[in-house]
């Protein structure tokens, strides 16, 4: 059986709140809306989400439609970026740009990438113990921890050559039983849930 890694998708930007905070925009919410009937996500046993309300918001859409409950896990959150608070988009791909390419520094107070891939590997590991691997799951979180997550998976050093395409909503998948990637980021749309 396999597990998926989805980041949410789009988000209302609001710079006068905190990130966490932010929730799927109404463009974000209609993709997953889209895809509650896909045999994939019907089929999941159990959704572990990110605590920030917008991963939240996504893992709730996933975890009605298979009829499951979602737990949070806070060590799943994004990599800590409150040091420099909200970043308008060109400066924030350059930040993210330096994040990836100094995984040992951190950048203006950020937390460092190998700190934020030691944490969100911590969470994944502490969510599969004892997990019975023909029972499908979902982990439900952000961009940055997940291509650190997905890094850590397939055994390559951190890059954000391995980083989802934009506007979130994106999924890669890995086999239950060995933890092995099955296949790399994968629009929501296109994601079918079905490996040979």
């Amino acid at each position: 059986m396999i597990g998926v890694y989805l980041t949410h998708p789009q988000v209302l930007v609001d710079a006068s709140i905190p990130v966490p905070e932010w929730g799927l925009s109404e463009t974000g919410r209609t993709r997953l809306l889209a895809i509650r009937q896909r045999p994939w996500v019907r089929s999941l046993a159990g959704v572990v989400s990110s605590a920030e309300r917008k991963a939240k918001e996504a893992a709730a859409i996933l975890a009605e439609a298979a009829g499951v409950e979602f737990r949070t896990a806070a060590e799943m959150g994004e990599n800590d970026r409150s040091a420099t608070g909200f970043l308008p988009p060109p400066e924030f791909e350059k930040a993210a740009d330096w994040f990836f390419a100094n995984p040992q520094r951190s950048f203006h107070g950020w937390e460092r990438a190998v700190d934020a891939q030691a944490r969100i590997v911590a969470a994944f590991d502490a969510a599969l113990e004892g997990w019975p691997p023909e029972r499908p799951i979902a982990f439900v979180g952000h961009g940055a921890v997940g291509t650190l997550l997905k890094c850590h998976l397939a055994g390559l050093a951190i890059s954000r050559s391995g980083d989802q395409p934009p506007r979130g909503g994106n999924i890669f998948a890995f086999r239950l039983s060995d933890r092995r990637l099955l296949c790399d980021w994968t629009p929501v749309e296109t994601f079918t849930g079905e490996f040979g």
